[in-house]
């Protein structure tokens, strides 16, 4: 096992030691082997790393990390100090295309399937950054030098915010290129500053840190800053490319990190190319739908297992500043682990929009655990669509998102437990199955059917399809929360407490019983009736409301007055309760007591098979006896204040 090492002093020529390194990452890359280390010292590295050689096993990785106590930059950029004067605050610089090399960034267009906005000009996936700001692309030349305040893309549908969420300023740092056989012309309109007197950079490289092949596993990458890459629109029926990734491989560690300002994808743990690559935007022969489904059997062609792909850790990065999102992944992500993470201003920037936008944005989260996550200030804090089975959403603090959390068209079992949902849009729940218990839930929840697309279900713990279903809604657990309302964000489809599960049915046995009674028909009578909820043991304040047919709830009018505050790197989160909800009885729930879900029929459990039990709380602290209901087991009857988050 050897020890290779990388300094702005160094030279590829050398035999890359302590006093004889080398000058890039990639000369390191193409000698380490597994079981070898790349200690690289402090600097600005502009280079994409490619790994060639992956570890033979999870005890044997090849370990790239930034040297002890030192600052190690890996950026997808390059400074620009030649910019010349058009006019006024107008600047251009003439860049010929071999500059580039393979990939010019100002002429690759951001596209893709369901990217939906802007519709009537193009985007492309290049960037100027300013003193590491980033600028917006103009429409035109024109607007380069008359910028005016507009709408870059549109805010999502869902966002509460009806104008752009665009600061004064935002509106006149533009860029435009023009892109001919040989050239690449940038303008950009600085506002009054001298772009060759600061430090002015542009994005060249697409990604930071990430294999051209698959399968290059067991590799960790530890305490860098990665930035500024131009990275592709991600869709889960493409190739997913971030700033950095694994490429559809098994087993990496990427570790206390700071991500940002990917154009896209900050961390990539998706789907490759030959599983399809945006058919329905490049063929229109059928929806992205039926592609997305067509990749699924795809890729278990060509050997999408437990074995082969995935178990990757990400855990105690700062992602932030990313357009599209902090965490991707189609398939390539099963059996992960994601925690200790703090991820904010995701696709807030809203220069573009798509339907693959979140903090955590993952398709086939087969097992993964999403624990003790800190997600702010995102569009949407985390989404998971389709195949959610065998998930696990612990122990995170969600707040001021536009919504905190959405899971789509998945049929359990899927667990959400012991978070803060701190936005006043907590959940969309465009699903079933899921087990949502000890929350602090503080906003509305949204609930559809989806009953025009089947989508694939799983054998426990196994990339196996066992069927496809469609979703009807219900089949959840919600037992042990605490609603509040701390907004005005109610609507006849997202509302506060459990109202919203009026009318269902409250056991499997009633459910039988009513399609039985339907008659002989097949799958017609099953979209008739409403799957059962179980719903017990809430708490609800501040006016929300019960399920109808809750038996054991305290309900109370007494005013929370939660709010969560930000003090230096801490979060403090405030509640006021009053002492009848602190003497409620509790059942501890675990595999035991919480079934299956109707259509997968796998129990709710670890994923290796053995039995959950449901006794820690937001700390990982066991209750031992103590407070049940919500995410807190030491509650008080009047303030409590609580540290939820505290960045190291």
């Amino acid at each position: 096992m050897k020890t290779y090492h990388v300094a702005k002093v160094g030279s590829d020529l050398n035999k890359g030691t302590k006093d004889a390194p080398f000058l890039t990452i990639n000369k390191a890359a193409k000698e380490a082997r597994s079981g070898d280390q790349v200690i690289v010292h402090a600097g600005e590295y502009r280079e994409w790393v490619r790994p060639e050689h992956g570890g033979r096993s999870d005890q044997e990785h090849i370990i790239y990390r930034a040297a002890e106590g030192e600052h190690v930059v890996i950026k997808g950029s390059e400074q620009i100090t030649d910019w010349q004067r058009v006019d006024g605050d107008v600047w251009k610089v003439t860049l010929d295309n071999t500059f580039f090399g393979d990939y010019n960034p100002y002429q690759e267009p951001l596209s893709g399937d369901w990217l939906i906005y802007p519709e009537t000009y193009a985007l492309h996936t290049g960037d100027v950054y300013l003193n590491g700001k980033s600028f917006y692309e103009a429409k035109s030349l024109a607007e380069v030098h008359n910028p005016v305040r507009r709408e870059f893309g549109m805010n999502p549908p869902w966002t509460k915010h009806p104008e752009p969420l665009l600061h004064p300023e935002d509106t006149v740092y533009q860029w435009y290129a023009q892109v001919d056989d040989s050239h690449t012309v940038i303008y950009a309109n600085f506002q009054g500053k001298d772009p060759n007197q600061e430090l002015t950079e542009i994005n060249v490289r697409k990604c930071c840190f990430y294999p051209e092949r698959t399968g290059i596993n067991y590799i960790t990458v530890q305490g860098f800053e990665m930035a500024q890459a131009a990275c592709p629109w991600a869709p889960p029926t493409a190739d997913q490319p971030g700033l950095i990734g694994p490429n559809w491989s098994k087993g990496w560690v990427i570790e206390y990190n700071v991500i940002h300002d990917a154009k896209c994808c900050g961390i990539s743990l998706g789907k490759e190319a030959s599983t399809g690559h945006n058919l329905c935007t490049r063929e229109h022969r059928k929806p992205g739908y039926q592609y997305q489904m067509e990749a699924v059997f795809r890729a278990r062609q060509i050997g999408w297992s437990k074995e082969t792909v995935g178990s990757h850790i990400v855990r105690g990065n700062e992602i932030y500043d990313c357009g599209q999102n902090g965490i991707v992944g189609h398939m390539g992500c099963v059996f992960s682990k994601i925690y200790d993470n703090h991820i904010y201003q995701i696709a807030v920037k809203h220069e573009y929009f798509g339907y693959e936008i979140a903090g955590i944005k993952l398709h086939a989260a087969i097992d993964v655990q999403i624990i003790h996550n800190n997600i702010h200030n995102c569009t949407l804090g985390t989404w998971l669509d389709w195949q959610a089975q065998g998930t696990r959403v612990s122990r995170n603090l969600y707040f001021a998102n536009d919504r905190d959390l959405m899971v789509e068209v998945t049929h359990g079992p899927y667990l959400v437990d012991n978070n803060i949902f701190g936005s006043e849009y907590n959940f969309d729940n465009i699903a079933q199955g899921g087990a949502y218990i000890q929350n602090l839930c503080c906003g509305t929840m949204r609930r559809e059917p989806v009953l025009d697309r089947a989508t694939p279900y799983h054998f426990p713990h196994t990339t196996e399809v066992a069927g496809v279903a469609l979703v009807y809604s219900g089949d959840d657990r919600i037992y042990q929360n605490i609603f509040l309302k701390t907004g005005n964000s109610y609507t006849e489809q997202s509302r506060y407490g459990t109202e919203g599960y009026q009318g269902h049915l409250t056991s499997m046995d009633e459910y039988v019983e009513t399609v039985v009674f339907l008659g002989n028909e097949d799958h017609e009578q099953f979209a008739k009736v409403s799957q059962p909820v179980y719903i017990d043991e809430n708490i609800y304040l501040d006016g929300t409301k019960p399920f109808e047919r809750e038996e054991k709830y305290y309900i109370s009018d007494h005013e929370s007055q939660f709010k969560i505050e930000r003090e230096g790197d801490a979060v403090y989160l405030e509640i006021n309760l009053e002492e009848g909800l602190l003497s409620k009885e509790a059942t501890i729930y675990g595999t035991h007591n919480l079934g299956m879900p109707r259509i997968t029929e796998a129990l709710y459990e670890n994923p290796d098979g053995t039995p959950l039990l449901l006794d820690q709380d937001y700390y990982g602290a066991f209750r031992e006896g103590k407070q049940y209901i919500g995410p807190f087991a030491e509650l008080k009857a009047g303030k409590n204040r609580f540290l939820v988050w505290e960045t190291e």
